[in-house]
């Protein structure tokens, strides 16, 4: 960064989370990230310098060995001018969801990760003339948990999302369950991979969002019908996706529309990508390939047909990559607590050993191979229990990270696009393939998880399927209660 010629007014509002802001440049394909905090909680620019490089090296030592060279997007950490972060600060402050306004950018260090917009396609330093469609999607854990420390047999037969939606909306998270199930997107069966996608554009919540040159056109709208919002939808898509049956407005062409967008995302989902080392992690081992609480299953069922045979995802696209991360959890967490704390005993003792133990970084290439360690045997050590923590912290970053696809209509000659193509009924579409949300899980929040473990299990154990063993008892009394008696004439 330049520091003569730093300007807020360049800068725009993109996006936040619960613990980072995201600026965007008008004329640069760049963004600017903030750490956010506490008003009260305050950290040396020292510690925010190193907690920023931390999530670089992470992101350039393991995740881009796992998930492959072009797909992960390091960046930097930059200083900016102390007076340009507040101009900017000031600037944004309107735009912030008010939910989100709890936290405070950081203003007081200076230090902030510049990285490309993952919104437009990464090829180009400056934004592209022809126009450029983004779809976010972020598709949370793909398996069932496999380990046999699981001790809620539910959790063989329903995945976590699944699960956690219910109790989302009875806290008032979000107003209703949304039928996207992860299993469906990781199954590599078109058909269920279809279902994932409409279910995710019926209802985004937090899970997609789709930007238009950058700017965010379709994301969470939980309080306006999907109907509306497909159509409008539908709108910002025509130039991408013009209807093969030659529409140009009402419901037919709004759904053929949406259709070819669904299309062209399963193309890209299952495309090949660069090479990586996820080979290295296949363990062999899996759950069941179906979750009970889908409703593409349950419509199956209600058919009396099975449901299909998971077609399997090619070794080389992203969502098989990123599943094989995410198996690095095979104990549970139900399995990982136990060592979490053998740990956490350890470090009692020895405080001055955290260092070395390499909780807190540096994430170097040695933190990289220990990670490749898939053996369960427990030999009752610290270093058994310290690896099996950190592979699940990896675990975790891959369940919830965010798969980044960015198209663009190919111009007439194509032959110095260097670029991937994919083909929908009309057109040819250039497209790039990222993931973002990287950062490494902290290892503070495992007794956090380990208790929303059990609180989802349990209420999703309590009220669905009892709901569920409700309504079958009472088919079986109603069955009882027309019993035909013969009387003796």
């Amino acid at each position: 960064m330049e520091e003569g010629k730093m300007d807020e007014n360049e800068w725009r509002y993109h996006g936040e989370g619960n613990k980072s802001l995201v600026v965007a440049h008008a004329q640069r394909c760049v963004v600017l990230r903030f750490l956010k905090f506490p008003p009260n909680r305050k950290k040396t620019s020292e510690e925010i310098f190193q907690h920023l490089q931390n999530i670089v090296d992470f992101g350039k030592n393991v995740m881009k060995e796992f998930l492959g060279e072009h797909c992960v997007h390091c960046g930097e950490v930059v200083q900016l001018p102390l007076e340009f972060v507040k101009q900017l600060c000031l600037k944004i402050q309107s735009e912030r969801p008010e939910s989100r306004c709890d936290k405070d950018l950081d203003t007081l260090s200076g230090y902030a990760m510049c990285l490309p917009n993952l919104t437009r396609l990464q090829t180009y330093r400056f934004a592209e003339h022809r126009p450029i469609l983004c779809v976010e999607i972020k598709p949370k854990c793909g398996f069932i948990p496999f380990s046999s420390n699981v001790t809620h047999e539910m959790k063989h037969k329903v995945c976590r999302y699944c699960m956690h939606q219910h109790l989302k909306v009875a806290t008032g998270k979000w107003k209703q369950i949304s039928k996207y199930c992860p299993l469906d997107l990781y199954s590599g069966n078109k058909q269920r991979m279809h279902f994932a996608l409409k279910s995710l554009l019926q209802e985004a919540q937090n899970n997609l969002r789709i930007f238009k040159n950058g700017e965010l056109i379709y994301g969470c709208s939980d309080a306006r019908s999907p109907v509306a919002d497909w159509r409008e939808l539908a709108h910002h898509l025509k130039p991408f996706f013009f209807p093969s049956n030659g529409l140009t407005s009402g419901p037919h062409c709004t759904r053929a529309v949406i259709r070819e967008l669904v299309h062209v995302i399963t193309r890209v989902l299952l495309s090949g990508s660069d090479k990586s080392r996820v080979g290295a992690l296949r363990s062999g081992l899996q759950g069941p390939r179906v979750c009970e609480a889908s409703p593409f299953s349950r419509s199956l069922c209600r058919q009396g047909k099975n449901a299909p045979e998971r077609s399997g995802l090619p070794k080389g696209c992203l969502l098989y990559k990123t599943l094989q991360v995410q198996m690095l959890d095979q104990l549970d967490i139900e399995g990982l607590y136990p060592l979490y704390n053998r740990v956490e005993q350890y470090l009692e003792e020895f405080p001055e050993q955290r260092k070395s133990l390499q909780i807190d970084g540096p994430y170097d290439k040695a933190f990289y191979q220990k990670l490749l360690d898939l053996s369960t045997e427990d030999d009752g050590s610290v270093a058994f229990a310290l690896t099996k923590v950190q592979q699940y912290r990896v675990a975790m970053t891959a369940k919830d990270c965010s798969i980044m696809i960015a198209l663009s209509p190919c111009l007439q000659d194509t032959s110095s696009d260097q670029r991937p193509v994919v083909a929908s009924s009309r057109s040819r579409l250039a497209f790039s393939v990222s993931v973002l949300d990287l950062d490494l899980k902290p290892y503070e929040s495992i007794p956090h998880q380990y208790k929303l473990d059990s609180k989802i299990v349990s209420y999703y154990t309590k009220t669905v399927h009892a709901k569920d063993d409700a309504v079958v008892s009472t088919r079986f009394k109603e069955s009882e209660d027309c019993t035909l008696v013969l009387h003796k004439v």
